[in-house]
């Protein structure tokens, strides 16, 4: 026994039905080596990274329409990796990451599910520089701006990782760190294009919240 007790759950995106492996409740918790104490995952916050959140299911309805062709992509605190499984679905070239233990055996075992091929998977952590990570056209994230300190680092990861030209997206419930983070971006160029709220095959997945589109449009110098 792993520690931990798992369900597994259907959530539809599109035209398609996805089965997720999750945690049971929010009460899970397994880190018996300290490998989430170690990155600062407390045991309040260990069991997050295992749900669907309706954010996750958000940016996943968005990952399902949006135009992705030719694009590498980056999830960013990917949890169980449902955006990430979305793109595999669709073909795009994307890489899934995270700083938890078991977002990395979760992703994989939901892609196996969905008998897709396995998605590629970094583990991450925001305040720690991960050059061979490279750079990328899109930088997806849900709900990830849950504490003040989270827009100054995400936003140094995609000072970090995004191509000149590239877009941002990030679904968030509305915890009120949003506003700081579009500032952050606007000062690497990016112009927030998108603010709405549920799209139209889950109207009420989110009702407070909205979907961030931040796109910079720069050329690459010779």
């Amino acid at each position: 026994m792993p520690g931990y007790s798992t369900r597994i759950i259907t959530a539809s995106v599109g035209n398609h039905a996805y089965r997720l492996r999750v945690l049971t409740d929010l009460q899970q918790f397994a880190d018996p080596d300290g490998h989430g104490a170690q990155p600062g995952i407390s045991s309040a916050q260990w069991s997050l990274f295992g749900q669907l959140w309706p954010a996750g299911r958000l940016l996943a309805q968005a990952m399902d329409r949006a135009d992705v062709a030719g694009k590498r992509i980056l999830e960013t605190g990917c949890g169980i990796g449902l955006s990430s499984l979305v793109l595999q679905r669709r073909g795009a070239r994307v890489v899934a990451s995270d700083m938890h233990p078991l977002a990395e055996p979760f992703l994989a075992y939901n892609a196996a599910l969905n008998t897709l091929d396995a998605v590629h998977y970094r583990q991450m952590r925001w305040d720690v520089p991960l050059d061979s990570l490279g750079a990328f056209d899109m930088i997806i994230a849900s709900d990830v701006l849950y504490e003040r300190a989270h827009a100054a680092l995400l936003a140094d990861v995609v000072a970090r990782h995004a191509l000149p030209r590239a877009e941002v997206v990030v679904s968030d419930p509305g915890r009120g760190n949003s506003a700081a983070f579009s500032r952050l971006l606007a000062a690497q160029g990016f112009t927030l294009q998108q603010i709405h709220g549920g799209l139209d095959d889950d109207a009420d997945a989110l009702p407070r919240g909205r979907l961030l589109h931040y796109r910079r449009d720069m050329l690459v110098l010779q």
